[in-house]
């Protein structure tokens, strides 16, 4: 029996512009009108290429998935960000990335977990030690600072391993290298975004280098030592610069998403003083350094932090690549062809969520669970074997940080706000977020 499939149909725009602007400046909305207009498969330009946008759940559950491993993830990946965060585990597929992963999983058993989210407690609070409360007080930078120290105490070891002034380089050279994937301008041209992600990612790899040899011969407890010690019981273990690589995709991935995470969480409990109170009194009950047994054990916080990551997803698309010709839905997607998985729409779909911009953090308690309707309902960590590796670390630091700031703090926010985000990278509020902070 022959299968009819069908060309998706493809949405027109500007030559090599293509859709570019209209994600930048309101992602859900070029995602909805996509939808609409042309379906759950379609195509478009995007960033001077041509990709085929997958759309809604079900578009999304084909690629993530890759029954027939057609979708490479490196490959879509690479085109964006590929230079920046080359042969991070994002960026690997199929047996080379299934190996990597395998080894790197070691680094996040329950025990390295446990002592990740024991050196984040003191950290935490040293942090917030230096925030310095009032009216219009910017959130989001205060929390972007807090989630370097954060990934230097865990992820590096200490601020011992380098100054103010050289975290200060480190953390610019993220941010230009994650800006890097929506530039026109794919050029190396001093003063451009892709010529400063370029020149961000030599910086990263001679800091990382420089310090390698050390963790090595003298390592501690963080996860750049443990990178540098883990082996299988096949005994694979990392090279140099295979352990490079990890700690600046790691890096990136896990300051930049709990930071956006946090500051989501925060704008909703300023907005809503009976949640922010339901979270607080939770958060005083725990001890004064809570465990990760503590962590897992919270309620009203976990509701807040996964209603927050459907609101805004830290990482609101994926991109693949097709490797050979392949179908979803009934259509016809050729070989080489760049894919977009939109998940974010799927997280703001009236079908799926009922009020779907309404903030409501009982769709996740267990006698509602609203993101039971669909396997690929609610996907902030991506799915299929790609699926983020750091996601249970990410949510004890998220919680991390909000127990601390409950217990410190109360705030603000006007209820109208609604924060004005920049999608040139992954999201954050162009205004820093004000919100009125107070301390108890």
């Amino acid at each position: 029996m022959t299968v009819t499939t069908t060309t998706p149909p493809r949405r027109r725009g500007l030559p090599y512009v293509g859709q570019t602007i209209a994600y930048v400046r309101d992602p859900l909305a070029m995602m909805r009108g996509q939808y609409d207009r042309f379906g759950a498969v379609s195509e478009m330009d995007f960033i001077g290429k041509r990709w085929t946008a997958l759309l809604g759940p079900d578009a999304c559950d084909v690629a993530l998935r890759n029954a027939d491993k057609a979708f490479a993830s490196g490959d879509g990946w690479g085109y964006l960000v590929g230079p920046f965060f080359d042969r991070g585990l994002m960026l690997l597929d199929f047996e080379e990335h299934h190996r990597h992963r395998r080894i790197m999983q070691s680094a996040f058993t329950r025990d390295h977990l446990e002592r990740y989210t024991e050196a984040l407690q003191p950290a935490v609070v040293a942090g917030l030690d230096q925030w310095e409360p009032g009216n219009g007080f910017r959130a989001y930078p205060a929390l972007k600072s807090l989630t370097l120290d954060l990934a230097t105490t865990v992820f590096m070891g200490g601020a011992d391993l380098a100054t103010p002034d050289e975290l200060d380089r480190v953390n610019r050279a993220f941010i230009d290298c994650v800006q890097s994937a929506t530039a026109l301008l794919r050029l190396n041209i001093p003063g451009t975004r892709w010529g400063r992600a370029l020149r961000g990612r030599t910086l990263l790899e001679e800091f990382f280098g420089r310090h390698l040899a050390e963790k090595r011969a003298n390592p501690g407890t963080d996860l750049f030592s443990v990178l540098c010690q883990v082996t299988t019981e096949d005994g694979e273990t990392f090279s140099d610069e295979d352990i490079v690589n990890h700690m600046i995709f790691l890096l990136m991935a896990a300051h930049d998403t709990s930071t956006i995470t946090v500051s989501t969480m925060m704008q909703h409990l300023g907005q809503h003083p009976e949640w922010q109170q339901r979270c607080r009194d939770e958060a005083m009950a725990l001890p004064e350094h809570p465990s990760l047994a503590d962590l897992d054990g919270l309620t009203a916080i976990d509701l807040v932090m996964k209603e927050s990551l459907r609101l805004v997803p830290p990482v609101p698309v994926l991109a693949r690549k097709t490797v050979k010709d392949t179908e979803v839905l009934g259509h016809h997607i050729p070989a080489d062809r760049l894919v977009v998985v939109m998940l974010h729409l799927s997280h703001h779909m009236e079908e799926l969520w009922p009020d779907p911009e309404r903030f409501d953090p009982e769709r996740f308690a267990d006698d509602r669970r609203e993101d039971k309707v669909h396997r690929h309902a609610w996907e902030p960590f991506g799915g299929g074997v790609h699926k983020c590796i750091g996601m249970f670390f990410a949510g004890a630091e998220v919680k991390t940080i909000l127990v601390h700031l409950l217990r410190r703090f109360t705030w603000t926010v006007d209820p109208d706000y609604a924060a004005p985000m920049n999608y040139q990278s992954l999201p954050f509020p162009k205004d820093g977020q004000p919100i009125h902070l107070t301390p108890l």
